[in-house]
């Protein structure tokens, strides 16, 4: 079936210029709604393998905001978030890094993104 194509749905919006992520940023923050990000570059092997995982955990918290940069179409948000290797995974919250996390380690970063969940609920829940 050559004519079929699949539509594939993501929870990953994907950073393509400095306004794509002011506007994001922007919106997450004036909705109190936590970002997680990856910075990646597609000559990094590590880095395209935490893709599926990504898109994986995204699925899981509908209400957390899952942005991706490459941090080579997108150099000056790499360089204004301080990121210097990759995979980084930021995790945001009111446009300010909460926590940083450098390196492919899927359990680690499920370890964070779980408390950084469980922090923002206590908070909101004060």
């Amino acid at each position: 079936m050559a004519g079929d194509s699949q539509v594939i749905k993501t929870r990953v919006v994907r950073i393509d210029s400095e306004k794509s992520w002011d506007f994001f940023i922007n919106q997450a923050t004036s909705k109190e709604c936590p970002v997680v990000v990856l910075f990646t570059a597609c000559w990094c092997m590590p880095s395209v393998a935490m893709n599926p995982f990504f898109e994986e955990v995204a699925s899981n918290y509908k209400h957390i905001l899952f942005l991706s940069v490459d941090v080579d179409e997108v150099k000056e948000i790499a360089t204004r978030m301080e990121v210097k290797a990759m995979p980084t995974f930021l995790l945001m919250m009111g446009g300010a890094r909460v926590d940083k996390l450098v390196g492919a380690n899927p359990d680690e970063i499920k370890r964070r993104i779980g408390g950084f969940v469980h922090t923002i609920q206590g908070y909101k829940a004060i």
